[in-house]
């Protein structure tokens, strides 16, 4: 039996504006950017759904996918990518969409389709993926490669193939995603110029040495990773492709993303790191402590430690359930005064520490005081 697919389609609104009057398409321009309808005015509001309504009952209607295809450039992929029909009723599909209600409209119609033909769908409305503003743009192509990293890869793992298909959307987010598609996607597709004939792109055997360039800029890229504050004048020796700079403060570009989504397991896994904060040390004795560990629970305390530095850089502001620093009920034990999780399940661990000179001591991993 063949693989199941994951077929991810970048969808735009292709679908409303084919084939609507010149009056039409400019009201669909003028708001496509808007996050939600009840921010148009009433009137034009009113138009747009109407619009909506009609196409919804159109494609819910029609049998003929070549019709199909005509209205919808991203069903137009799909359907060429399965030779002209839909009948492998066991893949899987993700739309993803800008953060509009237009953008979100028109993939559910794009969904109701296939789920007609008894593919499983998810509309993924992506935050900030919206061609007026650059900069959220650049955070939401970060979020993209934290998705990709995250969910294709477990996908790939369970057997599937993946497949892009960048037929549909708007020109900015194809582009991105095919230099994805490089990294996590089995092969990309799109319809050329709106022909019958579906280009395939194959991954590329290559492979960015991503563990290479994290460990060439631990420190900043750790920082960045754990919301800590990173200035222009410390990453001057950073590639620009990896980050972005705003108001003076650091953070990663989507490139800078990827680097980091897969490369910080191996990196965290291999061995206890540097503290990444001056308000953060190690003792001797904590060092022993998590000599022998597993790379899982390794990669676990180095994690930790990164939020406990933010914790503290913040005032303690900073505090997740999966950190839970406190002091020690009761009073100081073993020379320790504070505690946090290392790890919950199992042999559920803590951090011990102590404050010393204006700085925390780690000072082991032992059992929790219970």
């Amino acid at each position: 039996m063949s693989k199941p697919y994951l077929i991810v389609s970048t969808c735009g609104t292709s679908l409303l504006t084919n084939n609507a009057s010149a009056e039409l398409r400019k009201l669909l321009t003028d708001f496509a950017n808007y996050p939600k309808a009840e921010n148009l005015p009433a009137e034009s509001r009113q138009c747009i759904q109407d619009h909506l309504d009609r196409r919804n009952t159109e494609f819910a209607q029609e049998a003929d996918l070549r019709r199909l295809a005509d209205l919808s450039a991203e069903l137009n992929g799909v359907i060429r990518f399965y030779d002209g029909h839909l009948g492998r009723s066991r893949d899987q599909h993700v739309l993803l969409v800008t953060d509009t209600w237009l953008g979100e409209s028109t993939a559910r119609i794009v969904a109701a389709v296939l789920e007609r033909y008894g593919h499983l769908t998810e509309v993924k409305r992506v935050a900030d993926l919206r061609t007026d503003d650059p900069d959220g743009f650049r955070w939401a192509m970060s979020d993209l490669v934290a998705w990709c990293a995250e969910t294709l890869k477990g996908y790939r793992a369970a057997g599937y193939r993946v497949v892009f298909n960048l037929t549909g959307g708007f020109k900015s987010v194809q582009g991105f995603m095919q230099a994805l598609g490089m990294v996590y996607a089995d092969e990309s597709v799109y319809v050329f110029e709106r022909t019958e004939h579906l280009l395939r792109l194959p991954r590329l055997p290559v492979q960015l040495d991503s563990e290479a360039i994290l460990r060439s800029h631990l420190a900043v890229f750790r920082r960045i990773a754990a919301g800590l504050v990173v200035r222009e004048d410390e990453v001057a020796a950073v590639p620009e492709s990896l980050l972005n700079i705003l108001d003076g403060q650091v953070t990663f570009s989507p490139w800078g993303e990827l680097v980091w989504q897969e490369a910080y397991r191996p990196v965290y896994s291999a061995g206890l790191l540097d503290s990444i904060s001056p308000k953060v040390r190690y003792s001797n004795a904590f060092q022993g402590s998590v000599e022998n560990l597993t790379a899982d629970r390794m990669r676990q305390i180095n994690e930790r430690i990164d939020q406990l530095a933010r914790c503290l850089e913040a005032g303690e502001s900073y505090n997740p359930p999966s950190l839970d620093f406190k002091p020690l009920q009761g009073g100081p034990f073993k020379g320790s005064t504070h505690e946090c999780d290392a790890w919950a399940d199992q042999d559920a661990k803590r951090l011990f520490g102590h404050y010393q000179d204006g700085c925390y001591v780690l000072d082991r991993l032992d059992k929790g005081l219970h």
